[in-house]
Order: C-alpha cells, then sequence, then structure tokens
C-alpha cells in the first residue's frame, strides 16, 4: 500500500516516528508522502524523506498559511522541490470553511505554486474545502492537471471528481471514506475510473473506522484500502496493489 498523504512531521507523530513507520511497514504499506502545509513543515518533510527510504515529501503552502507566501518563502520552496525526494508541490488549494487567510491571497498562492510546479515539472496536490467552483476556474485556466495532481482527501460530489479527472487529476480517499454517513464519497469511489484512485490516511487526522477517536497514523490506510474494494467489489490486494501503482505513477516514482 501507499500511503499518499500523511503529515509525519505533526507533533503527535514525529515523537515516536520510528515506531509509526515500523508499524507502516508491519501492516503492509510501502510507501509514504509526507505533505508541507508552510516553510517550516516542508523542510521538515524534505529531512524526513532524506531519513527515511520508504518516505517520500511534498513542498508547499496551504490555504490556511497563504498570507506567509511572499517571493522567499516561494524561492526556498523552489529550493527544497529540486530534492530528489520532493515528488509534488502540496499541499495548496482554497480553504473557504475556516478562511483563516483571506480568500483572494489564497487565490494568489495556489496560483503562484500551480506556476512554480509547472515550472518545475512536477504534479500539484491540492486541498479543497468549499472552494468547489473557485478551484475548478483556475485549474481550467491555468492548465494545473498540465504535470498531474491530486485531489487530496475528496469530499466533493461525482461530476467535479470526473471534471478533475478530465482534467489530469487523481481522486484521493481517506478514512472518511469509511464513515456510514459518507455516501456520495462511495459514490464516486464506485463511478471514478481506478486508475484514477488513490488512498491516503491524512495523518494524525480523520482517523478511520472502527479507530476513531485514536491518532491516526499511515498503517490505518489499510481500512480505507478495504472499504474501496468492498464498495467496488474487488479484492483488497488488487485494491493495494492498483492504488500504489497509481500513486507511483502520479508521483514519477519508478524505484
Amino acid at each position: 500500500m501507499f500511503d499518499s498523504h500523511a503529515h509525519l512531521q505533526d507533533g503527535k507523530l514525529k515523537n515516536d516516528l520510528e515506531n509509526v513507520l515500523k508499524r507502516a511497514r508491519d501492516a503492509g504499506v510501502a510507501r509514504i508522502t509526507c505533505i508541507g502545509y508552510d516553510l517550516e513543515s516542508s523542510q521538515e518533510a524534505v529531512g524526513l524523506a532524506r531519513k527515511f527510504k520508504q518516505v517520500y515529501a511534498t513542498v508547499g503552502v496551504h490555504p490556511h498559511d497563504a498570507k506567509t507566501m511572499n517571493p522567499e518563502v516561494k524561492e526556498k520552496l523552489k529550493n527544497l522541490a529540486r530534492d530528489p525526494k520532493v515528488v509534488a508541490i502540496g499541499e495548496i488549494g482554497l480553504d473557504y470553511y475556516r478562511d483563516l487567510s483571506p480568500r483572494e491571497k489564497q487565490k494568489e498562492a495556489f496560483i503562484e505554486q500551480i506556476l512554480l510546479a509547472q515550472e518545475i515539472g512536477k504534479p500539484i496536490v491540492i486541498h479543497d474545502r468549499d472552494a468547489n467552483q473557485d478551484v475548478m476556474e483556475i485549474i481550467k485556466k491555468y492548465k494545473a492537471g498540465k504535470n498531474g495532481g491530486i485531489m487530496h482527501c475528496y469530499s466533493g460530489n461525482l461530476p467535479l471528481a470526473m471534471e478533475a479527472v478530465q482534467n489530469g487529476f487523481y481522486i484521493s480517499f481517506a478514512g472518511p471514506l469509511t464513515y456510514k454517513n459518507a455516501r456520495r464519497s462511495h459514490e464516486v469511489v464506485v463511478k471514478v475510473p481506478m486508475e484514477r484512485l488513490l488512498v491516503e490516511t491524512d495523518c494524525p487526522y480523520l482517523t478511520p473506522e472502527p479507530l476513531r477517536g485514536r491518532i491516526n497514523e499511515p498503517a490505518n490506510v489499510r481500512y480505507t484500502v478495504e472499504k474501496m474494494a468492498a464498495l467496488r467489489n474487488q479484492h483488497p490486494d488488487e485494491v493495494a496493489y492498483l492504488t500504489e501503482r497509481n500513486a507511483c505513477k502520479v508521483y514519477r516514482i519508478k524505484d
């Protein structure tokens, strides 16, 4: 399995990281992408990717932190992104639910980082919460899927998912797929082509059933794999293999 989106640098995980990674390996998780969300966390993600063979990194500024984006931060992200274990720019996007940065600033940071990804030839990882229309408009206008990309922790509807796929994106699901009220996500999982699906934990957040209430970690991605397999009437091993292959494809991992 490939946990395509994790925050290993989070304080809830990094103080016990050796054991977290051992439990992941024991559960069959071969690869993990550690996702940056501001400059400091991006630097930490790259450091972990350099230290641990099964860990890869992304670098980027999350919409919550868009107000911190400036030319100096952008240049530092660009330098970090040159590391061979940095597989994407992210997580980037728009969040109109919490609005922790002004919406115009979110859009500016999102567009800047799309252009950065295109400049260096890497895919992007998108965070979209309550901003579907603006995210899709930006994706289309700036051809954001030119080098591939991921709609992370997808919670939108089926038409939007298919539109994202048509624009070069993969659709990734985390623990909420296992929740009883996730009917919309269940429909998306069934209808989106298997070659465009990914799994993730977004750990230490979004712990799947039956472990809700505990700190999430990469080993738990198996619960999302199992739910996806049940919804699609496929064997979990097949879904594990195919989603790992998909993640390697979008992240351009060839080893």
